[in-house]
């Protein structure tokens, strides 16, 4: 019985390609009560991979938070499992506003202490306790009164290429600290002011506004279905945005177009520019925005130290990030010394460039030529990994699938790993150095990088 996933991202990506058939992109949560978050998880990962629904979705005993990736001929079918559950009945599911293919290339469902990262004691407030929703009709009106002090809970690099006109953007990296700094910060408005706040898709305000109330704020109302259910009913009803230029969201895409203002600027160059990248330096994966020009100068690199270190060769680049954590700098850490156009804190409100649609690709989200290059790599599933020497610094793997031979260029690839490219100059099969290992055999090789039982295989074709 499949419980976790077992492609690659690229792997999955060629899938996806290959099908030719639409995904939608869409993120839903629930706060209830799960007596067995473990088997709630095993029993939704059975379900939705025999979907063929990608996505990221974190489960508690306190309930759900989910953005996926579904084939839009499957969505029905899709709602029918959550459905299956009381307290999803009727649940809100935010479709993105631009849609992308590639916007989840695995199906990782992971059980947290909590669906979201709060730092608060849920035992000391009624969480149930939550401010008044509104709709983008009702939120635009509410932004014109005099009385309302609007708050984005998102972090300073979302914030950063769009959010609401006149909102406070907290400077923070995570949504936990935001919440002492707005309670401190607001703390003579209890009474006379509308607190109004919002962020990408709900979750945060949900908790939010039952703390605020709980801390002695009268008026509290929290944004619908966050910025991406305001902007899909500025669409249906016509309405005007009071969100200006995009919202960040966390998968493939880093984020989608809410209005053509550009706001915010490349961290490099300064030249207007809301797209984001991360580091190409897997030592490093610094989140931070880079223009075109500077991608192709700077090979995807924030910096001429990462830019250097791509270049060298793996067993040095693996001896420079040993004992290092980097596997959590994806979403973090968009802040450095190397980066001169960095801003945070007080953001502008005037559009600094307007977006250059390239012929309507930006707008349908069509991909731009060169996005996630690394998934053009062609290669053939050979083995999977059987056992690692660690004081020879050997792998032993099993052939599954054609042949592998010396000289071949490879690519071991898991969860922990990432994915790490060599060319074998020796391998030994079966206990005896020879060229070439077949279905069946057993085969060792020297890897710079200490491998997983998880790992697997590639031959490099291309």
């Amino acid at each position: 019985m499949q419980l976790y996933n077992t492609l690659s991202a690229e792997e999955r990506a060629i899938m996806i390609d290959d099908a030719g058939k639409q995904r939608l992109t869409l993120s839903f949560y629930a706060y209830a009560k799960i007596q067995d978050p473990q088997k709630f998880r095993n029993d939704l990962f059975l379900a939705w991979n025999a979907l063929d629904a990608l996505g990221r979705i974190y489960v508690a005993h306190e309930g759900i938070n989910a953005q996926m990736s579904v084939p839009a001929e499957n969505f029905e079918a899709f709602r029918e499992t959550l459905e299956a559950y009381d307290f999803m009945k009727g649940i809100r599911l935010n479709v993105a506003v631009e849609q992308d293919d590639h916007s989840f290339l695995k199906l990782t469902i992971k059980v947290r202490h909590k669906i979201v990262a709060d730092g608060l004691n849920d035992e000391t407030f009624d969480v149930t306790n939550i401010g008044v929703h509104l709709k983008a009709k009702e939120f635009n009106e509410i932004l014109d009164d005099p009385n309302t002090i609007v708050v984005d809970f998102r972090n300073h690099y979302e914030s950063e290429v769009g959010h609401f006109k006149g909102a406070i953007t907290p400077d923070v990296e995570t949504f936990r600290e935001s919440l002492p700094i707005i309670n401190e910060q607001l703390k003579d408005h209890k009474d006379d002011k509308n607190l109004v706040m919002y962020c990408t898709g709900g979750i945060r305000c949900e908790k939010a506004s039952a703390y605020f109330k709980h801390q002695g704020f009268k008026n509290v109302y929290q944004l619908e279905g966050g910025i991406i259910n305001y902007a899909k009913q500025l669409k249906e009803e016509g309405l005007e945005s009071k969100f200006i230029g995009k919202n960040f969201v966390f998968d493939n895409r880093l984020g989608e177009r809410i209005t053509d203002d550009i706001i915010s600027q490349c961290h490099q160059c300064g030249k207007p520019c809301d797209n984001h990248t991360n580091c190409e330096n897997d030592g490093c994966h610094l989140l931070f925005i880079q223009c075109d020009d500077c991608k192709t100068a700077m090979e995807n690199c924030c910096s001429t130290e990462c830019l250097e270190i791509i270049h060298m060769p793996l067993v040095d680049q693996v001896r420079l990030r040993t004992g290092k954590q980097v596997g959590n700098k994806v979403f973090r850490k968009g802040k450095s010394e190397n980066l001169k156009f960095k801003h945070s804190g007080e953001l502008p409100e005037t559009a600094l460039a307007t977006a250059q649609t390239r012929g309507g690709a930006e707008r349908s989200g069509a991909k731009p030529a060169d996005i996630r290059q690394k998934i053009k790599v062609k290669k053939v599933l050979l083995g999977k990994a059987e056992h690692y020497y660690v004081k020879a610094q050997v792998g032993q793997f099993t052939i599954e699938n054609q042949e592998l031979n010396s000289g071949d260029k490879i690519l071991i690839s898991g969860p922990t790993t990432g994915d790490q490219e060599m060319v074998l100059n020796r391998i030994i099969v079966n206990g005896a150095e020879t060229q070439t290992a077949k279905i069946g055999d057993k085969v060792t090789f020297e890897v710079p990088f200490r491998i997983r039982l998880s790992d697997k295989l590639y031959k490099i074709i291309n």
